[in-house]
Order: C-alpha cells, then structure tokens, then sequence
C-alpha cells in the first residue's frame, strides 16, 4: 500500500483551510472527523465466525478490513464539499458515520448543526407507510413536532410532485417517485447541514437540474453541502473542495479541479500496487488478465463444454487492466478461448447491460463480418473489442459468448453472464443511454 500512496505524493489527513475566507465560507468547523477508522472482520466460512464468538480454540478465524484508515478532514460552515473515489474506497462509509447509521472503530468526530442526509434509496423510510406517514415519521425523527412539519408540508409535497401518489404506501412507488419524495423531505426540513449520496441519480434529468438549483439556493444562504458523486461535472461546478478516498484512505484534499485530474490518474494507476504487475499497470507474463479485475462471485455460466473462456479482461488506452473507464476514452475488452473439440466459425459475443438488467448494446464477430475459421481440439484464440466510451457515467455489467451451429444446430460453446462491472466516470452526462458527442454553437444575433 505504501509504494501506491508515495505515487500520489499527497499528504494524508491534513485539514484544508484554503477556502475558510471565500464567499459565505466562515472559519466555524460544521463537521470534523478526527483519525476515523472502521474496522470490519471478514471470514473465509460461517463457521469460523461461530468459533470466534464462542471462543473455541485459540486460532483467530477472522482477517480485519478497513473500509477506512485514520481518515481526518474539516467541512467548514458554509462550504460545499464532494468525496469522490473508485468503488469501495470508503466514501459511503465515512457519510454513513457521519449521519450516525454507522459507529467508528476508532477516532472521533463532531458535529455542529442539524443534519439532513439524503443516503440509499430507502434509507429512513418504511415501506408500509404512505408517502405522508413517512414525511411527518422522518420530520419526527429529525426532531421537528407536528406542527413544524406541518408548516412545512405544502413546501414538501410542491417540491415533490408525485401527486395523489403520496397517499399510498412507498412500496408501490418507482424509484424516481421514492427519490423525489425522499429528496423533497431531506431539504425542506430546514437543515444546516445537508448530506447527498448519489441519490440524486435516479432521478430524471429534469428533477436533477431542480435539486441542485436547490443546492445553489442553500450554498447563498450559507449552509453546508457534504455529497458523494460520480458526475465529476457536478463535483466540479458546486464543491467548494474536494476530498479524495481511495482504499479506505484520504489521499488528496482541495481545489476541485487539482483532485478531479488526480483521481483520473488514480484510475488509470489504480493497480501499481498490485503484485502481478510489472509496476506499470500491466499485467507481467505468465499471470491471468482476470487475477487483476474485480469480478462477479455468481457469475451465470454455462456451455455444451465444446469452448471455454479461459481469461478476459478490460484495458483501458493506457494498457492498464481495470475495471474502471473514463467516459470518451478508447478501451478494449480481451479474451481468450480455448477449445476441446473440432468447432467451425464459432461466433465470439460481447454485451453491455445497465444494473437494471437491460441490455445496452454489444456486438459480435457475425455483426462485425468477421470469419472465424476452424478451431480444432487444444487450440486457443485470443479476441478483442476496441471501442470509445461512448455510455454515461455509471455501472454496467459485461457479457460474453461464445456461440455457433453445429451439425446445423445453434449451439452455445460457452456464455458468461454478467461476468465483471465496468464503471464509467464522466465529467459530462446527457440523457439516454449514451451521448451523442453533438457540436453545439450558440450564435448571439445583434439587434
């Protein structure tokens, strides 16, 4: 981990006090986190975690993680600060300490204000009340009477604006309802200190653009904003500073756009630490592509066992194996197959599916006219699909197949569903699945 850190070459957990003069930014701490840790143990069987607790035998069964690592920042009253950081670098963690969901292993914090936090969808509301029960259960739980809640109704239920739909019960509302109630609660409660975990992205554009006029409307009143995002475009236009997370640690801290373009070269480096690298990024000989990515544990696979995919992997343009790339970038995702019988032009497939299940695009080498010949028992072939990133921000799940006819039937060789994620980080998203790349000019005509 040290050899990874010196890369960054970022002093860590250093409280930043740059901004405390600018705008509506006062010197008065709103929250501070004091060397947190959160420590969790991990088991490699159920078992072990049931030995551990009954104190049978002295061996310890369990492994310690740390989601995060003596991590220490100030937000100070006023400000608008972004985390940002890859998946699993600690940034939901230290918001979930933060609003009090979670307890720290270690360290100390302190907060000075009235929180409002806005985190998974479906945190703080109960599923068998109605959209008005849980308004007055959530102002309830923030601490507010009746009556306060009820002054702020109207304003709730304007900014919502789901309808007749908030006297039914939250379990039958789609996610953009859920949200837009959720949202709508989080921000007209009067908070001083307003806390956002990529809720917002599920909303529609439209809704999105509402929530953060309202963000613009509580930065000139002088409240703090504290939000995790993957929009680096929104990272960049509302925060007033920037804390970097990566691995559980704090490894930058500051002007927005200093710790945006370190986070692109943490993602193009993320793996310099990783022993089957040649400290480059790429993967040295004799080692798996797969070893380097994050895969999925319950993978859907199946085959008549005539082909097999024996390796895969995405690369983005630097060569780097990762499971992470920028939006606009040129990528490639390798395989290679190896096969047990005579097979005749088999077909090589790839798709891409959003974490709803739906099918974005793919391609495969029938589409792309591409003959594959005769492969015979024994014999390996390796593909790749080199392609831009031309899909919005976000998560999807990779696909491959390996398919043909035999014997005039259509035959599946080997299929690998959902076998890795790809995340893509954008600075600028459009609507829809993917952006278009439009020129636009905006001329101004004298009168």
């Amino acid at each position: 981990m040290a050899d990874f850190l010196d890369v960054i070459k970022q002093p860590n957990n250093t409280p930043h006090t740059d901004h405390v003069e600018a705008g509506n930014i006062s010197g008065e701490t709103a929250i501070k986190v004091s060397h947190v840790s959160k420590v969790y143990k991990l088991y490699d069987r159920n078992r072990d975690r049931l030995k551990e607790a009954l104190h049978i035998g002295r061996n310890i069964h369990s492994r310690e993680h740390f989601a995060l690592d003596d991590v220490s920042f100030d937000v100070f009253k006023g400000e608008t600060v972004g985390i940002i950081g890859t998946n699993g670098s600690g940034k939901s963690t230290i918001l979930k300490i933060i609003t009090g969901v979670l307890s720290p292993t270690s360290g100390d914090l302190t907060i000075n204000g009235r929180i409002s936090a806005l985190l998974e969808l479906g945190a703080g509301f109960n599923m068998e009340f109605t959209g008005i029960e849980n308004i007055y259960l959530n102002g309830t739980m923030l601490g507010f009477s009746q009556k306060e809640i009820d002054e702020r109704l109207s304003s709730i239920l304007e900014f919502a604006d789901i309808g007749e739909f908030v006297y039914q019960k939250v379990k039958t509302y789609s996610s953009g309802m859920f949200v837009r109630l959720a949202f709508a609660v989080a921000i007209n409660i009067d908070p001083e200190i307003l806390i956002v975990d990529e809720a917002l992205s599920v909303g529609d554009v439209f809704f999105q653009n509402k929530c953060y006029r309202k963000f613009e409307e509580f930065k000139a009143q002088g409240k703090t904003i504290l939000f995790v995002s993957h929009d680096l475009g929104s990272i960049s236009k509302y925060c007033d500073r920037v804390i970097l997370l990566e691995r559980g640690k704090k490894i930058g801290e500051g002007d927005p756009k200093e710790i945006i373009d370190m986070y692109k070269k943490v993602l193009v480096g993320q793996l310099t630490a990783t022993a089957d690298t040649n400290k480059s990024g790429r993967i040295s000989e004799g080692s798996r592509w797969k070893d380097l990515m994050m895969l999925n544990p319950n993978v859907d696979a199946y085959g008549s066992g005539l082909a097999e995919f024996e390796d895969y992997c995405a690369y983005d343009k630097s060569g780097t194996i990762t499971n992470t790339i920028i939006k606009g970038d040129e990528f490639t995702i390798r395989v290679r197959i190896r096969f047990f019988d005579t097979v005749q032009d088999p077909i090589f497939a790839l798709s891409f599916k959003n974490m709803q299940g739906t099918e974005i695009t793919g391609t495969n080498t029938m589409f792309e006219k591409i003959t594959t010949g005769t492969f015979n028992a024994g014999q390996c072939c390796t593909v790749t699909f080199t392609q831009n990133m031309s899909l919005q921000g976000g998560e999807y799940l990779i696909s491959l197949g390996c398919v043909g006819y035999r014997e005039g039937s259509f035959t599946v060789y080997h299929r690998l569903y959902d076998v890795f994620n790809l995340t893509v980080v954008s600075s600028k998203n459009t609507t829809g699945f993917y952006d278009m790349d439009s020129i636009v000019t905006v001329n101004r005509e004298e009168d």
